[in-house]
């Protein structure tokens, strides 16, 4: 059975053949793989069984790329809504619920109204009910706790996090360098 290229994508891991991110997982489509394969500046370390055609040399489509130069991961986490809720592992602090991402906001804990800022440690996330309950109150005023304190998160805490939520297509070859829970071969 032949695959559609497009439903081909490559993973893309560092030189030391760890991802760059598991949440988003690191993938490319088949056409930047293989344009990254062309241009010298990965190696193919799995490949599809699909195979790509032009008039004069076919491919075998990758299913699983290096990169040649290793990419450091920076020490600070970008401050963005989605950072936020993987941080918080897509919980609203509030009821404690798990939710899908466009299910989700974020609050101040301190509302912007009586000074609170907009940084790691007074944003959490929140689900829709919860920040309309809240609104601009604080939380000694609704009696509310949080579940856990915001903090100001590093890339490896969020690349751990993001190993627990595997995404929901993974190709048998991408096992080796995922290490979620997938039966290994004797």
């Amino acid at each position: 059975m032949s695959l559609a290229p497009n439903s081909c994508p490559a993973l893309v891991l560092n030189a030391d053949y760890q991802p760059l991110s598991y949440f988003p997982l690191s993938t490319w489509s088949w056409k930047d793989a293989l344009k990254a394969v062309f241009l010298d500046r990965v190696n193919v370390v799995s490949e599809y069984n699909q195979i790509v055609r032009s008039p004069s040399i076919e491919f075998k489509l990758p299913s699983v790329v290096s990169l040649k130069d290793y990419i450091p991961l920076p020490e600070k986490a970008a401050f963005t809504r989605f950072n936020v809720f993987l941080r918080d592992k897509f919980i609203c602090q509030y009821c404690t619920n798990t939710f899908k991402v466009e299910e989700l906001t974020f609050d101040h804990v301190l509302p912007r109204s009586r000074g609170g800022t907009t940084m790691w440690e007074n944003v959490v996330t929140c689900c829709r009910s919860c920040n309309t309950q809240k609104g601009n109150k604080t939380l000694q005023k609704l009696g509310l706790k949080l579940k856990k304190q915001p903090h100001i998160p590093s890339n490896y805490e969020l690349k751990e996090i993001g190993r627990m939520f595997p995404p929901n297509f993974l190709h048998q070859s991408w096992n080796d360098f995922l290490y979620w829970d997938s039966e290994l071969e004797p």
